[in-house]
């Protein structure tokens, strides 16, 4: 194939930015996206120029690194996948792709196309963990019983990888997925009870400083996100700051 890449250049934080075309040929269209980006890459580094910087890792769809704005759509035209697992066989020859970095206040632009989500660590921070008994007297986590519907919807929430679809996707630049998806986790086991009320109104204090917006009801945020998180868990983290906010 023959394309047309509009993709953003910006230097650093603080810099001016804007849209470059690269035009690039005989892409295959069993190779990956990034793929495509390192033979351009590498046809710029032969040229003496500066390579296009973006966030990469697994490369298996697992570390959510691989985060792109792929003509207006987070992670590209397909569905349930990310960046790095979109092929170009998705695309026509021939066609003008544009590709941006998360567009958030709360995700400022490090270079190009990498953006800065230390927002979604700092969040964790706040209460996204449970506290565990090392002292040698520990119980079994097998050991405790814990029905199947809560333990499958607690699995469905961890599968959240942090990668920033939802944000992206959402028109208000709402974290509201993600911290529930991390809610949710602990709030349907045993283990994450003790802590439930802190938890909560922790992390939405610390997602709302870091100027997340509020959720927009429109639910692109499930559209977008490669692991199909669902809005229930929005509903079940909703529920759980309320039920904390009554508790002093």
């Amino acid at each position: 194939m023959k394309l047309n890449l509009k993709i953003w250049r910006q230097k650093g934080p603080n810099d001016k930015g804007s849209m470059v075309s690269y035009p690039i040929e005989n892409i295959d269209g069993d190779m990956s996206f990034l793929e495509m980006l390192d033979i351009l890459n590498d046809q710029l580094v032969e040229k003496g120029d500066d390579p296009v910087a973006f966030d990469h890792d697994c490369r298996e769809g697992i570390c959510g690194m691989c985060s792109l704005y792929i003509n207006g759509e987070a992670h590209g035209p397909d569905r349930g996948i990310t960046t790095c697992q979109l092929h170009m066989r998705k695309f026509n020859d021939g066609d003008t792709i544009y590709i941006e970095p998360w567009r958030a206040k709360a995700f400022p632009v490090i270079k190009d196309l990498m953006v800065d989500r230390s927002a979604f660590d700092r969040i964790m921070a706040a209460g996204g963990f449970v506290s565990v008994n090392t002292s040698g007297n520990t119980q079994d986590a097998n050991a405790i019983p814990i029905p199947k519907d809560d333990a499958d919807e607690a699995f469905n929430a961890a599968t959240c990888i942090g990668c920033g679809a939802c944000v992206a996707s959402c028109v208000n630049s709402s974290a509201m997925l993600f911290v529930s998806a991390k809610v949710s986790q602990l709030a349907l086991l045993p283990q994450g009870q003790i802590e439930a009320m802190d938890r909560v109104k922790n992390m939405v204090a610390v997602m709302d400083e870091e100027g997340f917006g509020n959720c927009s009801n429109t639910g692109a945020c499930e559209v977008e996100c490669p692991k199909e998180i669902s809005l229930e868990n929005i509903a079940r983290m909703n529920r759980e700051f309320l039920k904390a906010s009554f508790v002093k």
